[in-house]
């Protein structure tokens, strides 16, 4: 049914969304722009500032480099969607209700989980008190002062000092090329258990690699921070590694939230969904982005924004065939690219089969660049887009025989 009764009166089907990012944003925005008008659904943003986190930039704002500040309230300007600021701390999946700073309450029929990961900053000792992250707009600019005095340090904008990035992953790759480009005179120095663009064809992958010594990025494979102290970091073996600032990229974490409300959990604690990207415990919750275990016929999905996006689309149309009395439609997504960017004027893209494993074909220099950059300012015409034209959000890559599920009415 669209609507509750509640005393004799009609009330409408109130649905909150956690979590503003690319997932969580594409859900209010296709859900809101498709019941604007309608008084039978009320949908309800929570995020913990207005400004937006272009997570795809953080690499830039951590280097000094100016940024968009995108405004949430802004984007869902002419929606109808409302939005709260806030801090969410308690999920109460029993009650359907949602804490926000500990002294709000909002109650929903439905939620939308989109409380995305950030880097794992726990899991070994010192990485909390002496490393930087890009877990959002703010750690990134804190990054920013601290590279600039270090880059500065001795008046002349070529300053000496050593900068370890931990995690040989797309953002420790994206974030180690930014900073020897933007700061020539620092030494770079790249860490991590698995080669730089080991994911990719031989040529794409050799392509990265040689971009990182052209900017001067000492990148080491096969080895293990342990501990992160004050001026170095300690590897797996006991040897040390000199560091005047530590920036951590190496692994992901997701809110404790999903399992302290009951959500049923991965071991990562990831909210595990059914196909139609419903919690399996508790139906009246959607999880979408990286805080959800989605999976598919190649395995769960990994967090990126080419597949977060899709989730949120798909979670906002599953909750208006339920409104409808109609079944939500299984999820299928298909990976389709890896792009990353090595500098200002150099990238490689690599395409990929839908279940993310490399193609042949691939993209380097300035036309992947441009190709990279097309990819990170896409989200916002694709907003404005889902705003004047709902139906058009639901375009996306399925991957054909590679996610094929049976088909429901």
């Amino acid at each position: 049914m669209n609507e509750r009764r509640t005393a004799g009166a009609t009330t409408a089907h109130r649905v909150v969304v956690l979590g503003a990012g690319y997932a969580g944003m594409s859900a209010a925005v296709q859900l809101a722009a498709r019941t604007r008008g309608r008084a039978d659904v009320q949908v309800t943003v929570v995020n913990a500032r207005e400004r937006f986190t272009e997570r795809m930039r953080l690499h830039l704002t951590g280097t000094g480099q100016q940024v968009a500040h995108l405004s949430i309230p802004e984007m869902l300007a002419g929606t109808g969607a409302r939005f709260e600021r806030g801090w969410v701390t308690a999920v109460d999946a029993d009650a359907r209700t949602v804490r926000i700073d500990d002294d709000r309450v909002l109650p929903y029929d439905t939620l939308v989980y989109g409380l995305g990961g950030v880097a794992d900053t726990a899991s070994v000792p010192g990485v909390e008190e002496h490393a930087h992250t890009l877990n959002g707009a703010q750690d990134a600019e804190v990054l920013a002062g601290r590279l600039a005095h270090l880059g500065n340090s001795n008046g002349s904008g070529s300053g000496r000092g050593t900068v370890v990035v931990v995690g040989t992953g797309l953002t420790g790759i994206e974030s180690a090329a930014e900073i020897a480009e933007q700061y020539p005179g620092l030494r770079v120095v790249l860490l991590g258990r698995t080669e730089p663009g080991a994911a990719m064809n031989p040529k794409a992958g050799a392509y990265l690699r040689a971009a990182l010594v052209r900017l001067g990025v000492r990148a080491r494979s096969g080895v293990e921070v342990v501990k992160v102290l004050p001026g170095a970091v300690e590897l797996a073996g006991g040897e040390s590694v000199p560091a005047d600032v530590v920036l951590w990229t190496s692994g992901t974490r997701v809110s404790p939230l999903a399992a302290a409300a009951g959500l049923g959990v991965d071991e990562r604690g990831r909210v595990v969904t059914d196909e139609a990207l419903r919690s399996v415990s508790h139906p009246a919750v959607y999880a979408v982005g990286d805080a959800a275990a989605v999976r598919q016929h190649y395995g769960v999905m990994h967090g990126t924004c080419q597949g977060g996006m899709p989730t949120g689309v798909h979670a906002a149309v599953s909750i208006l065939r339920e409104l409808a009395g109609r079944r939500p439609r299984p999820f299928r997504f298909g990976y389709y690219h890896t792009p990353v960017s090595l500098g200002r004027h150099d990238a490689v893209v690599q395409f990929t089969r839908p279940d993310d494993s490399p193609r042949r074909v691939h993209l380097t220099g300035r036309r992947a660049a441009w190709y990279k950059e097309v990819v990170t300012a896409a989200p916002w015409p694709t907003y404005g887009r889902m705003r004047k034209m709902p139906a058009s959000g639901a375009l996306w890559p399925r991957g054909g025989r590679f996610t094929r599920v049976g088909r429901q009415r």
